[in-house]
């Protein structure tokens, strides 16, 4: 009997649960992963080694940087914010090892129109939410890393590393 009480409830709640899901973006997409630019398969496939062949959190922090954008980077464009390093960049560095190298691509979410950071750093753009599966062997779900391709940007041109923290 309690069985069947807890199923019930369960189902009403997954019922309310995808009920309550926000309706798909007009501005994203789904593209196959072979579809993806190469200038942002070339940034993800730094990011990730830079993650699993820093000997530390510094080091990573400081080649991160270049390939930083958005709200990761202070309004000069050039410096991580003080909390990346402590937070999400010690996350992805630490965790790193349970995922795939080369990346293996699971799903890739494409959001036209995307605006993030500050200031002079404010960049405009596509986002690529690039989702990395686990390396062989590894249990758990694929993770995303966010890289927005920046558009009319007046110093900014390549594609920048705009969300990290799920490795």
């Amino acid at each position: 009997m309690m069985r069947l009480l807890i199923a019930a409830v369960c189902a009403t709640l997954l019922v309310a649960c995808a009920a309550s899901a926000p309706p798909a973006s007009d501005a994203e997409t789904q593209v196959d992963h072979g579809q993806l630019p190469e200038p942002v398969w070339q940034v993800l496939d730094q990011y990730l080694n830079l993650l699993a062949h820093s000997r530390s959190i510094e080091e990573c922090s400081t080649r991160f940087a270049s390939i930083a954008g958005g709200t990761l980077v202070n309004e000069d464009g050039r410096s991580l914010r003080a909390t990346v390093p402590q937070f999400s960049l010690k996350k992805d560095f630490q965790n790193v090892r349970f995922y795939a190298l080369p990346p293996r691509i699971t799903r890739v979410d494409v959001t036209r129109d995307v605006t993030t950071g500050y200031g002079p750093s404010a960049l405009h753009g596509t986002r690529y939410k690039i989702w990395v599966a686990k390396a062989e062997g590894q249990a758990g779900m694929p993770a995303p890393i966010a890289i927005l391709v920046p558009e009319q940007h007046p110093s900014v041109r390549d594609p920048k590393v705009v969300g990290i923290g799920s490795l």
